[in-house]
């Protein structure tokens, strides 16, 4: 891709999961011609990628979607992107069976705070009757093995891997949308306003 004077540079993070990998995948290998941006792809895990949000760090970044309202004074919602579904989402494991009530008062390991999956825990489950600790989302499995928690929140990969191991059916919600920065998005629609206008 020629670089000039005029590239506007977009930062795009994302996580390593496959379905992000689809979907950036033209972008990352500059298989399509994108004008004068030029796109760099930051991966990370989803809690942290809410928290860079909340700073509008990055000019274009998937979030789940219970952060929206935290920093919608600097993103937009974007119209590509999405990842949402019934049938799939948040699973909560441990290493021996649990209903709902017994898991009010228990240990459970989250990954992470803002994510859609630790509100529909909250919301499941009530608010305050249940402790939680944060955990990396690829770790959660193994620290219920381990038995450093008494259950696990399980999102991503961990819900496939999960899968295959102990053959448990999928259920739940995904909830992961990307955003823009608002900001910067008014500014792109400008410049291609006033690209568009026939010269007189």
């Amino acid at each position: 891709m020629h670089m000039s004077e005029n590239t506007i540079h977009i930062r795009v993070g994302h996580s390593p999961d496959p379905d992000d990998a689809f979907m950036f995948y033209a972008l990352a290998r500059e298989l399509i011609d994108t004008k004068p941006y030029r796109y760099t792809h930051e991966m990370a895990d989803i809690e942290t990628l809410n928290r860079r949000a909340l700073a509008g760090e990055l000019e274009v970044s998937a979030i789940s979607i219970h952060s929206y309202p935290f920093v919608r004074d600097k993103y937009a919602l974007l119209a590509c992107g999405c990842s949402m579904g019934d049938g799939y989402g948040p699973m909560v494991v441990a290493n021996r069976p649990m209903s709902l009530a017994d898991l009010r008062g228990k240990l459970i390991a989250i990954p992470g705070e803002r994510t859609t999956a630790f509100l529909a825990l909250m919301l499941c489950l009530g608010r305050d009757t249940f402790r939680h600790k944060v955990v990396m989302f690829d770790e959660i499995p193994d620290a219920v093995e381990r038995g450093e928690v008494d259950a696990g929140l399980i999102i991503h990969e961990a819900q496939l891997t999960y899968q295959r191991q102990k053959k448990a059916p999928a259920q739940g919600r995904r909830c992961c949308r990307m955003v823009g920065r608002a900001d910067r998005i008014a500014a792109a629609a400008r410049r291609k306003r006033r690209a568009s206008k026939p010269w007189r």
